[in-house]
Protein backbone atom coordinates (compact mmCIF):
# COMPACT_ATOMS: atom_id res chain seq x y z
CA UNK A 1 0.00 0.00 0.00
CA UNK A 2 2.83 2.40 0.81
CA UNK A 3 4.23 1.93 -2.72
CA UNK A 4 0.89 2.85 -4.32
CA UNK A 5 0.58 5.91 -2.07
CA UNK A 6 4.09 7.09 -2.97
CA UNK A 7 3.47 6.59 -6.68
CA UNK A 8 0.16 8.45 -6.41
CA UNK A 9 1.76 11.38 -4.58
CA UNK A 10 4.55 11.76 -7.13
CA UNK A 11 2.14 11.42 -10.06
CA UNK A 12 -0.11 14.12 -8.57
CA UNK A 13 2.90 16.39 -7.96
CA UNK A 14 4.05 15.98 -11.57
CA UNK A 15 0.54 16.64 -12.88
CA UNK A 16 0.23 19.79 -10.75
CA UNK A 17 3.58 21.04 -12.07
CA UNK A 18 2.35 20.27 -15.58
CA UNK A 19 -0.92 22.07 -14.97
CA UNK A 20 0.85 25.16 -13.63
CA UNK A 21 3.20 25.13 -16.61
CA UNK A 22 0.17 24.92 -18.87
CA UNK A 23 -1.33 27.98 -17.21
CA UNK A 24 1.82 29.94 -18.10
CA UNK A 25 1.61 28.84 -21.74
CA UNK A 26 -2.15 29.23 -22.25
CA UNK A 27 -2.26 32.93 -23.19
CA UNK A 28 0.80 32.82 -25.44
CA UNK A 29 -0.58 29.86 -27.38
CA UNK A 30 -3.32 32.07 -28.80
CA UNK A 31 -1.41 35.38 -28.98
CA UNK A 32 2.37 35.21 -29.35
CA UNK A 33 3.04 31.63 -30.49
CA UNK A 34 0.94 31.85 -33.70
CA UNK A 35 3.06 34.82 -34.83
CA UNK A 36 6.24 32.70 -34.88
CA UNK A 37 7.64 31.03 -37.97
CA UNK A 38 7.71 27.29 -37.21
CA UNK A 39 9.41 24.38 -38.95
CA UNK A 40 7.41 21.97 -41.11
CA UNK A 41 7.69 19.28 -38.43
CA UNK A 42 5.99 21.42 -35.77
CA UNK A 43 3.17 19.30 -34.29
CA UNK A 44 -0.37 20.69 -34.06
CA UNK A 45 -1.09 22.48 -30.78
CA UNK A 46 -3.69 19.92 -29.67
CA UNK A 47 -1.03 17.17 -29.38
CA UNK A 48 0.95 18.82 -26.57
CA UNK A 49 -1.55 18.48 -23.70
CA UNK A 50 -2.18 14.72 -24.07
CA UNK A 51 1.50 13.94 -24.67
CA UNK A 52 2.60 15.95 -21.64
CA UNK A 53 -0.12 14.41 -19.48
CA UNK A 54 1.09 10.91 -20.36
CA UNK A 55 4.72 11.90 -19.82
CA UNK A 56 3.99 13.47 -16.42
CA UNK A 57 2.12 10.33 -15.35
CA UNK A 58 4.99 8.08 -16.49
CA UNK A 59 7.49 10.38 -14.78
CA UNK A 60 5.45 10.27 -11.58
CA UNK A 61 5.15 6.48 -11.65
CA UNK A 62 8.92 6.24 -12.12
CA UNK A 63 9.53 8.65 -9.25
CA UNK A 64 7.10 6.78 -7.00
CA UNK A 65 8.75 3.44 -7.77
CA UNK A 66 12.16 4.86 -6.89
CA UNK A 67 10.81 6.50 -3.72
CA UNK A 68 9.38 3.13 -2.64
CA UNK A 69 12.96 1.77 -2.58
CA UNK A 70 13.98 4.28 0.13
CA UNK A 71 14.21 1.69 2.91
CA UNK A 72 16.50 -0.63 0.96
CA UNK A 73 18.70 1.93 -0.87
CA UNK A 74 18.36 5.27 0.91
CA UNK A 75 21.59 6.90 -0.33
CA UNK A 76 20.95 6.19 -4.02
CA UNK A 77 17.26 7.08 -3.79
CA UNK A 78 18.05 10.46 -2.22
CA UNK A 79 20.67 11.15 -4.90
CA UNK A 80 18.29 10.13 -7.70
CA UNK A 81 15.46 12.22 -6.26
CA UNK A 82 17.67 15.33 -6.22
CA UNK A 83 18.07 15.01 -9.99
CA UNK A 84 14.36 14.25 -10.36
CA UNK A 85 13.40 17.43 -8.49
CA UNK A 86 15.91 19.53 -10.45
CA UNK A 87 14.63 18.28 -13.81
CA UNK A 88 11.03 18.83 -12.73
CA UNK A 89 11.85 22.42 -11.80
CA UNK A 90 13.71 22.95 -15.08
CA UNK A 91 10.73 21.50 -16.95
CA UNK A 92 8.44 24.15 -15.44
CA UNK A 93 11.04 26.87 -15.96
CA UNK A 94 11.25 26.16 -19.69
CA UNK A 95 7.56 26.98 -20.18
CA UNK A 96 8.01 30.23 -18.28
CA UNK A 97 11.07 31.26 -20.33
CA UNK A 98 9.67 30.28 -23.72
CA UNK A 99 6.00 31.21 -23.40
CA UNK A 100 5.90 33.90 -20.70
CA UNK A 101 9.18 35.69 -21.41
CA UNK A 102 8.89 34.96 -25.16
CA UNK A 103 12.59 34.09 -25.26
CA UNK A 104 13.31 31.05 -27.49
CA UNK A 105 17.09 31.54 -27.24
CA UNK A 106 17.21 31.48 -23.43
CA UNK A 107 14.71 28.60 -23.50
CA UNK A 108 17.08 26.73 -25.84
CA UNK A 109 19.94 27.06 -23.36
CA UNK A 110 17.63 25.96 -20.56
CA UNK A 111 16.28 22.94 -22.44
CA UNK A 112 19.82 21.66 -22.97
CA UNK A 113 20.27 21.73 -19.19
CA UNK A 114 16.86 20.08 -18.78
CA UNK A 115 17.81 17.29 -21.17
CA UNK A 116 21.06 16.66 -19.29
CA UNK A 117 19.18 16.49 -15.98
CA UNK A 118 16.57 14.11 -17.43
CA UNK A 119 19.35 11.87 -18.71
CA UNK A 120 21.04 11.89 -15.30
CA UNK A 121 17.69 11.16 -13.62
CA UNK A 122 17.19 8.26 -16.03
CA UNK A 123 20.70 6.96 -15.25
CA UNK A 124 20.15 7.19 -11.50
CA UNK A 125 16.65 5.67 -11.64
CA UNK A 126 17.84 2.77 -13.81
CA UNK A 127 20.43 1.81 -11.15
CA UNK A 128 17.66 1.59 -8.54
CA UNK A 129 14.86 0.07 -10.65
CA UNK A 130 15.09 -0.73 -14.36
CA UNK A 131 11.37 -0.16 -14.97
CA UNK A 132 11.58 3.29 -13.36
CA UNK A 133 14.45 4.11 -15.71
CA UNK A 134 12.62 2.78 -18.76
CA UNK A 135 9.55 4.88 -17.91
CA UNK A 136 11.68 8.00 -18.50
CA UNK A 137 12.78 7.04 -22.04
CA UNK A 138 9.69 8.54 -23.78
CA UNK A 139 10.26 11.74 -21.76
CA UNK A 140 13.89 11.82 -22.91
CA UNK A 141 12.78 11.32 -26.50
CA UNK A 142 10.08 14.00 -26.35
CA UNK A 143 12.35 16.60 -24.76
CA UNK A 144 15.03 15.79 -27.35
CA UNK A 145 12.44 16.50 -30.04
CA UNK A 146 11.35 19.65 -28.15
CA UNK A 147 14.95 20.83 -28.09
CA UNK A 148 15.21 20.46 -31.88
CA UNK A 149 11.87 22.25 -32.25
CA UNK A 150 13.00 25.01 -29.87
CA UNK A 151 16.24 25.44 -31.84
CA UNK A 152 14.32 25.58 -35.13
CA UNK A 153 11.87 28.18 -33.83
CA UNK A 154 14.71 30.31 -32.49
CA UNK A 155 16.65 30.02 -35.74
CA UNK A 156 13.67 30.80 -37.97
CA UNK A 157 12.69 33.84 -35.89
CA UNK A 158 16.03 35.42 -34.96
Amino acid sequence: MQKILRISLVVMTCLVIGYLSGMVTRESISTWYPTLVKPVFNPPNWIFAPVWTILFIMMGVAGGIVWSKMESDEENVKKAFKFFIIQLGLNALWSFIFFYLHNPFLALIEIVLLLLMIFETYSQFKKIDKIAGYLLIPYLAWVSFAMILNFSIWYLNK
